[in-house]
């Protein structure tokens, strides 16, 4: 979703959380201080395996069934220094699983315990950008058991953004939009007098990346994966945020098939081998068979078109499809400026595609800067009756981009990290759809969305995905449409503009009708700081910017953990307030274990209900109402209704207490922020 500025309203709130104690803010990123030579430190009692830094246990059931075990650096021993934990936006240790990390300096360690037998790792990372931008490589040692040394070779050639949307490699620009107001100096720096002075880098960001390692043989529980950052190296320091171990299997072999091989892919990667995978592909038409990707590392470096055609590869740590960006010689109709590699259905006004199925092949692309009108997405076009299923998808702008109208797609079981922007977005008129059990980390914008742009989204369903650390905007974003679902899913540590659960009027999109069910999710260290606004967001929040919300609205089974603010937020922007609001909404069989302000916070008209919403660990009076901000003696223009069963708060209180209904106004502009404690099993 392209993220745009948000209108400034007039009330604007002061709230901000401070570095964490050791950490120091250097152009706008906390680090820590330099490491000192220190004996290591780490978990006594074995490796500690968690999933979206949490014990298991408190996720059971929700977020994708993955392959792979998540340890976090922080528990593992090492003689490095761990930074964080800290949510201010601009901070290494924010844009961190946990939001915690371990940093390095050259000769330091962490070394993680197998938690089940492994033949292959996955490293999250970061490095510093290169002092002019652009990024630099660096080395990092792998050994198990103290032997078999391989080395990594990390960059950050495709982190580190600055300045405003739509972002700016080079951290010495100036602003982009001068005529914006920005939180920074809480003015129009372009209208001021004297000009402010703006630190540069400016708002520092997307940090991290991520890279996988064959490790040659297959180790036991018990043995121990170090990660040494070698004397020399080019990186003053290494961030290691995590470390994913898993078992891959033997790849997959399809001996009767349309194998790229024959028609002339390359596997070693030296020759393009886009042309061939064309002829594979009609020759497969022709013939009614299966396009097969042998192991290896194919270039490809524009669009393969598909369409009635099946794609099968090894397995995605075996077939590598991976392409560099190429800039056009003239923008292309649609205003892309570049192209580079991806898979993608014809256009939906040209028919669409139909029938594709592809899966068990990684896809890698080369796009370091974010241009809205590019198409160099993993997976594009319209694909209806289709499957994705298997993928690993890295570096391009958005994973899976679907332009509709279409319908009957099923997107399954894909890993999709490291992007500029979403990791999929069901685009204008997508209709009876599944995406489940994918796993996506490290998105430049919202994880996974439905955008209703002139033609309503309908009948879909995200269901069972994890969605950690999106850099810019939401977890999981529905903007308008027709009876959806959001169910089971896990959403972790969103980190600015954005939160973990939204749903939005906004962005020109489709009213929402029908029913919108956001059913058992679960997110964690959910609710950011929105700049534009100066506020803390909730971990769900609905905003009605373009028209009201006033579906069939049901929330039911979610659990909000560790909300860095309100667990449940409602509101509009000030310059539309008396225009849109926010009715009906009907929240239940709710958790909200632990809260940095309330429990909710209203800042529209409209009304919502709840039955069995229990809550602990509020920070704040369990409901923040300010309604429209028109403070009438008859009460807030929200109207909460109580329909039993809502239990605790904030010590013996309440968080609905019988003096907040229906529409008492609580409003508070800057209500202290609590960190409240660890999640635990309720």
């Amino acid at each position: 979703m392209s993220w745009t500025s948000l209108t400034s309203g007039a009330v604007a709130l002061g709230l901000s959380l401070g570095l964490s104690a050791g950490l120091l803010s250097v152009g706008g990123t906390a680090v820590a201080a330099p490491p000192t030579d220190r004996p290591a430190v780490g978990p006594a009692n074995g490796p500690v395996v968690t999933r979206a830094a949490l014990d298991p246990a408190l996720v059971a059931g929700r977020g994708a069934r993955v392959g792979f075990a998540e340890q976090e650096a922080e528990n593992a021993a090492t003689n490095g220094t761990v930074i964080g934990p800290d949510r201010t936006a601009y901070t290494l240790p924010s844009e961190a699983s946990g939001r915690t990390a371990v940093k390095l300096a050259p000769e330091q360690y962490v070394e993680f315990t197998l938690p089940s037998s492994a033949n292959a790792i996955t490293v999250r990372y970061s490095i510093p950008d290169a002092p002019g931008g652009g990024g630099i490589t660096a080395p990092l040692d792998v050994t198990v058991n103290g032997k078999g040394r391989k080395t990594m070779t990390l960059t950050s050639q495709y982190a580190w953004l600055y300045n405003q949307y739509p972002f700016s490699n080079v951290p010495g620009a100036d602003l982009l939009h001068p005529d914006w107001w920005i939180t920074e100096c809480a003015c129009v720096p372009a209208a001021t007098t004297p000009a402010p002075v703006i630190t540069k880098p400016f708002r520092p960001s997307h940090f991290y990346d991520e890279q996988r390692l064959k490790l040659g043989k297959t180790y036991r529980a018990g043995d121990k994966v170090r990660l040494t950052v070698p004397a020399g190296s080019r990186a003053d320091w290494t961030v290691v945020d995590l470390l994913d171990s898993e078992l891959v299997g033997a790849p997959h072999v399809r001996l009767v098939a349309a194998n790229v091989l024959l028609f002339g892919a390359d596997p070693s990667g030296r020759r393009d081998s886009a042309d061939a995978f064309d002829r594979a592909i009609a020759h497969a038409k022709r013939k009614n068979l299966t396009v097969y990707i042998p192991p290896g590392t194919y270039q490809v470096n524009r669009h393969i078109i598909v369409d009635d055609v099946t794609i099968e590869g090894a397995g995605n740590w075996h077939t590598v499809v991976k392409g560099r960006q190429v800039t056009l010689d003239r923008p292309a109709p649609d205003g892309s400026v570049h192209t580079g590699v991806g898979f993608y259905g014809k256009d939906a006004a040209d028919g669409g595609s139909r029938g594709v199925h592809l899966s068990g092949f990684a896809i890698e692309g080369d796009v370091r800067e974010r241009v809205d009108t590019d198409q160099v997405n993993g997976v594009g076009g319209a694909m209806s009756d289709s499957t994705i299923k298997g993928l690993h998808i890295r570096h391009t702008k958005v994973g899976l981009w679907f332009d509709g109208p279409m319908s009957n797609v099923r997107v399954s079981g894909n890993i999709v990290v490291d992007q500029i922007a979403d990791a999929l977005n069901f685009h204008t008129g997508v209709t009876n759809s599944t995406v489940s059990d994918n796993f996506v980390r490290n998105t430049g914008d919202d994880g996974l969305a439905m955008w209703s742009e002139k033609t309503a989204n309908a009948r879909n369903t995200f269901t069972r995905n994890t969605v950690q650390s999106p850099v810019l905007a939401n977890g999981i974003a529905i903007y308008g449409g027709t009876d959806n679902t959001v169910s089971d899913n896990l959403v972790a540590d969103p980190v600015r503009e954005g939160s973990a659960l939204h749903a939005g009027s906004r962005f020109g999109a489709e009213a929402f009708t029908g029913a919108l069910r956001f059913t058992d999710n679960t997110t964690v260290r959910a609710g950011t700081y929105e700049l534009n606004w100066n506020i803390g967001l909730g971990a769900i929040w609905l905003y009605a910017l373009d028209k009201d919300i006033d579906a069939d609205v049901r929330i039911t089974g979610d659990r909000y953990l560790d909300s860095t603010y309100n667990a449940i937020m409602l509101v509009s922007d000030y310059a539309v307030k008396d225009l849109y609001a926010i009715e009906g909404v009907r929240f239940k069989d709710v958790r909200i274990d632990g809260t940095g302000t309330s429990a909710v916070s209203a800042r529209v008209k409209g009304s919502a209900s709840f039955e069995n919403v229990d809550a602990r660990d509020v920070g704040a009076v369990g409901v923040n109402n300010c309604g429209s901000f028109n403070f009438p003696a008859s009460g807030s223009e929200f109207t909460l209704t109580d329909l039993g069963g809502n239990d605790g708060g904030r010590g013996a209180q309440s968080w609905l207490a019988p003096w907040l209904l229906p529409n008492t106004i609580t409003c508070d502009d800057r209500p202290p922020v609590v960190a409240p404690p660890a999640p635990s099993t309720w």
